[in-house]
């Protein structure tokens, strides 16, 4: 088993094939540049856009798809609060968009089976954000803009700029997953309950 390096790695964006081969589980990462932000009714959006034989309103090649919906900005600020949301309700839309060329996503909680076989064959990376550290999270974001979907409010496709955003790894392109990598340390770790008395 790999050994987790607790010292963050600077990363830029976007993501090249190059780049996410040197991704393992649990690596500490330092995103800088450009990402995308969209939830499920974005997402919903973009796979009915191709269905209907049509371009995205972005090109996803190398990008990085956050799943997250501001709150709104207080005075003087860009954006609110910017916590992940569930990744899971993202599972049905991930593999096309990763057929499209999406190479990272950023959200909490774990993905199917289908998510992870699809990041194995597109070499697309998924990571991890704090959940409850939106205020936190929002620091590290510079600039914010809707590109697409403006009438979905807090859930429109926005472009982002962020400086040294915090993730980890949570599954890579070789099929490690850090939440199965922590059970099996946990199994490992604890002895049988007859062994206690």
């Amino acid at each position: 088993m790999k050994t987790i390096s607790m010292i963050p790695r600077s990363v830029q964006l976007p993501l090249s094939d190059d780049v996410a081969e040197t991704l393992h589980a649990g690596d500490e990462l330092l995103l800088t540049g450009v990402m995308y932000v969209g939830r499920d009714a974005a997402h919903k959006r973009m796979i009915e856009t191709l269905e209907a034989g049509e371009k995205l309103p972005v090109d996803l090649k190398g990008q990085t798809i956050y799943f997250m919906g501001p709150t709104p900005a207080r005075p003087g600020k860009i954006i609110g609060s910017a916590g992940p949301t569930s990744s899971y309700r993202m599972d049905t839309y991930s593999p096309r968009l990763m057929a499209e060329g999406l190479k990272g996503m950023i959200g909490k909680g774990m993905r199917s089976l289908e998510v992870k076989a699809a990041m194995n064959q597109y070499k697309a990376v998924y990571l991890g954000a704090i959940g409850g550290a939106g205020a936190l999270l929002s620091g590290c974001i510079k600039k914010v803009e809707v590109v697409a979907y403006d009438d979905l409010g807090a859930e429109a496709l926005r472009r982002i700029v962020v400086h040294e955003f915090p993730v980890t790894v949570v599954n890579d392109i070789y099929g490690g997953d850090i939440y199965e990598q922590g059970r099996a340390q946990f199994r490992i770790a604890a002895p049988h309950p007859a062994a206690v008395q």
